[in-house]
């Protein structure tokens, strides 16, 4: 089922089965998708990295994310674009800012407990149904309930992480940090640089993400460098050095040790493999 509005606001809404192939082919630009699996055994690579996902999990994409599919067995799409629903300035903890779709370099990954399971096949079939009107309404109807599913995705996975740790205020500035590595991990490095773009010290920067995950400020960043080195140099015909300036590094010997550090096997050893 498609909906496209006048202004290339576009909502998709699929079921998939082995012949996921979909996934791939039909990826656009700024495209956004809730992917539910309606049964377990299925087996996805993300970035180079493989995923089984089970019954009733369910993973945000964002358009930058590269998949190989190996097995779906049966799941459920949601796909809409930036225009459709969730601006790029939406500063909220449901748009392109919030939990679920603040960068690529996060890979959401939500349990639907079983207690919540009937209200998301109720509302995936509200959303069918709604995809089926052709009255002037039909737009900021399937919005409204696009947010709806946001919404209980993200109180399902606020409760699955330690975000309970931390108040709303620290919860924001650390989806900012995270919306402001994925713009700039190019150009800036250091956890520094970052902390004067939120106007706060690193060391509060440190605090708050050791309360909320094992991983520090400088992780994220340096993961996000290694995510766009990853896809680079499996999705593109650039040479080693051409990416290594691209990410940010003057050398191309300091990228080596950087991405080994990581991988565990050099770029061109990655590349061949």
């Amino acid at each position: 089922m498609f909906f496209k509005g006048q202004n290339n606001e576009h909502l998709i809404v699929k079921e998939i089965n082995s012949n996921a192939c979909y996934l791939q082919k039909e990826s656009s630009d700024n495209a956004l998708t809730f992917l539910w699996f309606e049964m377990n055994n299925n087996m996805i690579t993300i970035d180079g990295i493989d995923y089984s996902f089970k019954k009733n999990q369910l993973v945000c994409l964002t358009e930058l994310h590269k998949i190989d599919i190996s097995k779906v067995c049966n799941a459920k799409m949601l796909r809409f674009n930036r225009s459709f629903y969730c601006i790029i300035d939406h500063d909220s903890e449901v748009g392109c800012k919030g939990i679920l779709f603040f960068g690529a370099s996060q890979l959401p990954i939500i349990t639907i407990p079983d207690i919540e399971v009937e209200k998301f096949h109720i509302m995936w079939r509200m959303i069918e149904i709604e995809m089926e009107s052709t009255d002037n309404l039909q737009l900021e109807m399937l919005q409204s309930m696009l947010k709806r599913f946001v919404i209980l995705s993200t109180r399902i996975y606020k409760n699955q992480e330690p975000y309970n740790k931390i108040d709303n205020n620290q919860i924001d500035i650390v989806r900012e940090y995270n919306f402001l590595v994925e713009n700039h991990f190019k150009t800036k490095h250091t956890v520094a640089e970052y902390a004067d773009l939120l106007n706060k010290s690193p060391k509060t920067l440190s605090n708050l993400f050791s309360k909320l995950s094992k991983k520090s400020p400088l992780q994220y960043i340096q993961e996000r460098k290694m995510l766009e080195a990853r896809r680079l140099l499996k999705y593109t015909d650039k040479s080693i050095k051409e990416i290594a300036f691209e990410i940010g590094f003057e050398e191309i010997q300091t990228f080596s040790r950087f991405f080994k550090n990581y991988e565990g096997v050099s770029p061109s050893d990655f590349r061949e493999k």
